[in-house]
């Protein structure tokens, strides 16, 4: 592993902070960056300690455009399990960033090819994804990419694996209401960003974090592929790093 940086912190909320420094980084750098976000519970100490430097004066979202990496399949926008949703109220309703410069898959797209094609084309518009934030699912998906026999390219529908559907359920009411598929940002889009940072906290996740960044290159595993990107850092805690070389 030539280009990754490892940074490991106490617990999550440490995780987030030291997530929220590469962040902050890169919108002093570049005040209009584009950046790529995710949802679920690990990123969300990142959004808590992003929210509170701008409020500090320390940020400033105005400029900033973001793209989010999925969504689920016939989800409205104001859906309470939408992701939509998830990053208006954990992060986009409590920053200074613009609603026209904020993108997420559209759920309810009627054309999805013409929907996927318009979002690689509004990245592409902006300039690429400067900075992407990624967590990692306990079978090595990123974004909604599942485990398979080849690495996706562009943003596309995928059908969500039983695994990714029995770990999202304790959001939903019963399994039954989990969407059984997904928009993603393909593998492709990931690995085009300019910069990547993966967030990984539990021990749960001890052992695909050893998979993805340790084992062999697969589409089985798809976080693997960030083996070939030019600069990962990964932020993980002690419990996730607990079976990594020393």
């Amino acid at each position: 592993m030539i280009h990754l940086k490892v940074m490991k912190a106490k617990n999550p909320e440490e995780v987030g902070k030291l997530a929220a420094d590469q962040f902050e980084l890169a919108i002093h750098a570049k005040p209009a960056c584009v950046i790529g976000l995710a949802t679920g519970s690990t990123p969300l100490p990142l959004y808590r300690e992003l929210i509170a430097r701008e409020k500090a004066g320390k940020l400033d979202f105005s400029r900033v455009r973001s793209a989010n990496l999925d969504e689920y399949k016939g989800l409205a926008p104001d859906h309470p399990q939408s992701y939509r949703r998830f990053m208006q109220e954990n992060l986009f309703d409590h920053i200074s960033i613009k609603p026209e410069n904020t993108i997420v898959p559209d759920g309810l797209a009627e054309d999805v090819d013409a929907m996927c094609a318009a979002y690689e084309k509004k990245i592409e518009d902006w300039g690429g994804v400067d900075v992407q934030l990624l967590g990692i699912g306990h079978d090595g998906h990123i974004g909604f990419n599942e485990p398979s026999n080849h690495f996706t390219q562009m943003t596309n529908e995928v059908k969500l694996t039983a695994m990714t559907r029995e770990a999202n359920k304790r959001f939903f009411s019963s399994i039954d209401e989990v969407p059984t598929a997904a928009y993603t940002m393909g593998i492709g889009t990931v690995m085009a960003a300019k910069k990547i940072v993966m967030v990984i906290t539990g021990e749960d996740k001890a052992e695909i974090l050893y998979k993805a960044f340790f084992g062999p290159v697969t589409p089985k595993v798809p976080a693997s592929i960030l083996q070939f990107h030019p600069d990962v850092t990964l932020i993980c805690d002690e419990a996730a790093a607990k079976l990594m070389p020393q």
